[in-house]
């Protein structure tokens, strides 16, 4: 998947639209995470950088869900892009109408205007072809060209992340462009051996990914609530863990492909388990596959973690979404941090997505050590899933 990036664009004296991710979360009106603020620096001071060059960036926050609610102003938002960037960053008075168009047109090369949250009107996620029509119209009017660096709302059809491409010549930022970089490989044709762990509480919601993962996996390690749906199928007692009885068909179907196409599996073989879901529970170690009838499992234990770091060691390309137990609660934590560690000491090519395994990651001090860590928590999932994410499609070559 080849993609048009800023480096293709002719962006001299130029008004840039750019469409960033800064959904970040706020305290008291402060923002608490300036992750994704940070992650999109690169593209905007490229931009800049260009002579002659101004800049209107918009954003969501939040669900404002097609209304102006102050609580999902980007206001607090633009006081920390500013000291970040280390310029003036000037903050519009809306999204749309005669006073964002003049604010627009006035902008001198150099400046960066901050838009007000393109959610505070329904035409940004409309499924009115007309009504989002209207508004991507609006929004490319801003700019000359159409930058997209959101890849955490790129999965979304949305006017400020699709729609305005059919109206401007459209780049990808650096962002979108890593993020393909390094997750196209892993459906596509990634170096081998090839390892995927799977984790996060249903099978339902990694299903497909599981499928599209096992066409070019070697090993894939399922770990997380899902996993006792899996051992339910292979005949093991589970306890009062987690299962979902609406897939175990789909589970034992997923087995014998994998079997059938030479694909390891590895399932948990001990667990640390609890009476209760609680925060509090007292953790009970448990030897063997099989959870008693009091317990529920809430961590993968020593044995399999041993088993995961074995597959790493051989590996040359690692994908990780999900983590392995409620690794929330400190007592349950264990298992997803050993194999953080042992991903962030892997020679591989290693790739974490998801929002749980991203704060995992970030939790135990890690990031630095991961090829790449994806900012997008659903559209990482859609894009293993190999899924078309409207936001990128439309910036392909």
């Amino acid at each position: 998947m080849e993609l048009r990036t800023i480096r293709d664009a002719d962006l001299k004296n130029k008004k840039v639209l750019i469409r960033v991710d800064f959904n970040v979360p706020l305290k008291d009106g402060v923002v608490t995470d300036d992750t994704r603020i940070k992650a999109a620096l690169p593209t905007i001071k490229y931009i800049l950088e260009q002579e002659g060059t101004s800049l209107v960036v918009m954003s969501h926050l939040g669900r404002p869900k097609g209304e102006k609610k102050p609580e999902f102003s980007l206001q607090p938002v633009c006081k920390k892009f500013s000291e970040l960037l280390g310029r003036p960053v000037k903050m519009a008075s809306d999204v749309i109408g005669n006073e964002v168009a003049e604010e627009v047109k006035n902008l001198k090369a150099g400046e960066v205007l901050l838009l007000e949250n393109v959610r505070f009107y329904p035409g940004d996620e409309s499924k009115d072809a007309a009504v989002k029509e209207e508004y991507s119209k609006t929004l490319a009017s801003y700019g000359d060209v159409y930058v997209n660096d959101a890849f955490g709302t790129a999965h979304r059809a949305h006017a400020s992340t699709e729609g305005v491409a059919h109206f401007l010549p459209s780049y990808a930022g650096f962002l979108i462009e890593k993020e393909v970089k390094f997750m196209a490989p892993l459906l596509e044709n990634p170096e081998k051996p090839f390892v995927a762990i799977i984790g996060g509480a249903k099978v339902s919601s990694k299903i497909t990914v599981l499928k599209s993962l096992a066409r070019t996996c070697d090993t894939i390690v399922i770990g997380g609530g899902m996993a006792y749906t899996f051992l339910r199928v292979l005949g093991h007692s589970v306890g009062k863990s987690l299962v979902e009885e609406d897939f175990l068909d789909t589970a034992r179907e997923f087995l014998d492909a994998a079997k059938s196409a030479g694909v390891k599996v590895i399932l948990p073989v001990d667990h640390v388990a609890a009476e209760a879901f609680d925060e509090n529970a007292k953790p009970v170690y448990v030897d063997g596959y099989d959870i008693p009838e009091n317990l529920m499992g809430m961590d993968i234990g020593a044995k399999t973690v041993a088993l995961v770091v074995d597959a790493l060691k051989s590996a040359k390309t690692v994908v990780w979404n999900g983590p392995m137990g409620v690794f929330e609660f400190a007592s349950f934590a264990k298992g997803t941090e050993e194999v953080a560690k042992a991903l962030s000491e892997s020679d591989a090519i290693t790739v974490v997505g998801g929002g749980d395994s991203v704060a995992a990651i970030n939790k135990f001090g890690l990031a630095s050590k991961i090829s790449h860590v994806s900012t997008g928590g659903g559209a990482s999932l859609e894009f293993l899933e190999g899924k078309t994410l409207p936001g990128i499609a439309v910036l392909v070559k």
